[in-house]
């Protein structure tokens, strides 16, 4: 069998591209796919454990962005206007559960991202995925992301790169997708088909043809009356970069499984590229008929944002793109000289790639009592060095504005390949890349509070220090993008995912998936919080009168102080089992107590009182912010 990244690179490399549709280049008219393949996946957890190592492939290189072709707007090894020059005290979050997510199977760079439900955190990496539990147990994988797919067939049955992860909390449901590679290219998408994301997935592939659908990034945009994930798409044909496909499927059909959801895409200018589209945290949804939001990075002199909406008519089927709204920041130079690679590491001469060309994953936007806030960041120049430049807008979708932007270079380490958020109280954390010639390449975050001046970050402080280089074959190839994410069960605990090397080598990149809290978000910073496992329980057909045997839920304390649970109770016809603690027995009991990153456990059994589907719910009741937790229960009497 040929390996996906075998396949792509001879595509890409060889240009083996035929002539353009018509319909990806035409801009000002909407673009309508159906889906060339509809099907349902195999529960995740029936999927195969694949972790061995391969030999190293290239992923598909992301294609340079209009920035790229562009001169470099004055000399890069200027000090950036808006430098962050005051340092701040360490930064006042409280670090919480860290551990190690995939390893490489021998692809470069790792893609690396997450997602985060109530009681799940699902990786996805080039080319495989995972799904754990809140303590780091991995629960399902990881696997090839090509095996999820395997039933859809087609040119989705050879996945190949660029995979995004979302947790569409309103539904809470998960969507995995990839970039599809046979005979032509498609973009593949898994919707889970319930809350649980090791089951079954509703799996739909969206053909681009001769067309390179680059660097696509996916959200969840849930409005009332045209409910969308929104997608951008950098396109590239036999003539080289044609525009950004900015784009929206049917959410509603998605989830329902409907084999007719639509994606509706317009183009942009053949001048724009790499728009991020936004995305929705928090509880609160967009209003009804807001538009979608997209954003990229223009580097004119002074420096810009451009801001497009995308209205969506899923019933007429029909996208209206508006013309850009400028948004003007402080000017940067391009990372590098020309937004590629130059970031040094300890022992070798090979450098890495910044893609600094681009803003980087996500575009996160968050409602609060009287406006909504957005964060996005890039890689900057900065004296001679690469930067992290972020931003916070004021109502994005609205009269936009900017609330505050700032460089953060506290020392001469390079920084780049970051992602940030902000959590319910407007805490912003801030996680990234580092490396230098004098230190291996490593993880590590800051962060600040509203009580901090404008523009400013905290100190950082280190998630993984690094123990080694990236070099040999393709080893400029780094991270492509990152992520961090708000956990939905407090809206204060932050999770990110970076990759990082234990030893010098090729494509045996690692990934850490670490979490935090600043102290003063309510519910979070240094509070105790519940993850069960699993979040729910089947039994099969008992004789009514007849009791079951016991199933079992793990309860784990994932935050970052002492859980205290006043009642756990069992309804309908179910009963908690007794346990007595042993070496490797800890019950969950009443009064108990639970320290933070412990777990204890409960069995519970099924007893019929008639015939039929019988339902109940354990419930946990204690002194975490989402109290109380319920776990569902069904089974069939007979």
């Amino acid at each position: 069998m040929v390996r996906a990244g075998t396949v792509i690179r001879t595509l890409i490399c060889g240009l083996a591209l035929t002539a353009l549709a018509f319909a990806k280049t035409n801009q000002n008219k909407t673009i309508v796919t159906y889906p060339s393949g509809f099907a349902v996946s195999q529960p995740v957890t029936e999927l195969p454990i694949e972790d061995s190592f391969f030999q190293t492939h290239e992923a598909p290189e992301p294609q340079p962005s209009p920035l790229r072709f562009r001169a470099q707007v004055g000399p890069w090894l200027q000090e950036d206007p808006v430098l962050q020059k005051e340092v701040r005290p360490m930064v006042s979050a409280t670090q919480g559960i860290d551990f190690e997510g995939i390893i490489s199977p021998g692809y470069v760079p790792s893609d690396s991202n997450l997602a985060v439900g109530p009681n799940h955190i699902v990786e996805v990496v080039n080319v495989q995925f995972a799904v754990y539990n809140k303590s780091g147990a991995t629960l399902a994988g990881p696997t090839n992301i090509q095996n999820l797919f395997t039933t859809l067939g087609g040119n989705c049955s050879g996945t190949v790169g660029d995979p995004i992860v979302l947790y569409d909390r309103q539904a809470d449901r998960w969507l995995i997708s990839d970039i599809g590679a046979g005979s032509s290219y498609a973009e593949c998408v898994a919707v889970s088909k319930t809350n649980d994301p090791t089951g079954a997935y509703y799996l739909y592939g969206y053909s681009f043809g001769a067309n390179l659908n680059d660097y696509p990034k996916l959200s969840t945009w849930p409005t009332a009356s045209n409910s969308a994930y929104l997608a951008t798409y950098n396109i590239f044909g036999p003539g080289g970069f044609n525009g950004a496909d900015l784009c929206g499927f049917d959410r509603t059909k998605m989830l329902a499984g409907n084999s007719s959801a639509a994606q509706l895409c317009q183009m942009s200018p053949s001048s724009e590229g790499s728009y991020l589209p936004s995305e929705i945290d928090g509880p609160t949804t967009p209003t009804d008929g807001t538009p979608g939001l997209f954003i990229t990075w223009q580097n004119n002199n002074p420096g810009e944002l451009y801001l497009r909406k995308l209205t969506l008519n899923f019933a007429a089927g029909t996208a209206t793109l508006s013309s850009p709204t400028t948004i003007s920041v402080a000017n940067s130079s391009l990372a590098c000289g020309n937004g590629g690679q130059c970031v040094p590491q300890l022992g070798t001469t090979q450098t890495l790639d910044t893609l600094g060309d681009r803003l980087m994953y996500r575009f996160a936007i968050r409602h609060f009592a009287d406006h909504d806030r957005a964060v996005v960041n890039h890689a900057v120049a900065n004296g001679g060095q690469v930067a992290v430049r972020w931003y916070e807008l004021y109502d994005p979708a609205g009269g936009v504005t900017v609330n505050q932007q700032g460089t953060f270079a506290p020392d001469s380490t390079y920084r780049w390949m970051a992602s940030l958020a902000e959590d319910k109280s407007g805490d912003i954390g801030l996680g990234y890349s580092t490396s230098s010639s004098s230190t291996y390449p490593g993880i590590r975050f800051t962060g600040r509070v509203p009580g901090d001046p404008l523009g400013s970050m905290e100190t950082e402080a280190s998630i993984v220090t690094g123990t080694g280089s990236q070099v040999g074959s393709h080893a400029n190839r780094w991270g492509d993008y990152t992520a961090m994410q708000v956990d939905p069960s407090d809206d204060c605990t932050f999770w990110y995912v970076d990759q990082f090397q234990k030893v010098t080598g090729t494509g045996d990149w690692h990934t850490n998936i670490a979490s935090f809290a600043f102290n003063g978000c309510t519910g979070g910073g240094g509070g105790p919080a519940v993850t069960l496992a699993p979040t729910s329980l089947k039994w099969g057909k008992i004789a009514v009168g007849v009791t079951s045997g016991a199933k079992t839920v793990t309860l784990t304390n994932s935050g970052t102080a002492t859980l205290d649970i006043s009642n756990i109770a069992a309804s309908g016809d179910f009963a908690l089992k007794a346990l007595k603690k042993t070496k490797l027995v800890t019950p969950c009991v009443n009064g108990g107590t639970v320290a933070a990153g412990a777990s204890c456990i409960i069995k519970v059994t099924f007893t019929p009182t008639q015939t039929g589907t019988r339902t109940g719910d354990v419930t946990f009741t204690d002194n975490a912010s989402n109290s109380p937790q319920q776990v569902p229960l069904t089974g069939t009497g007979k």
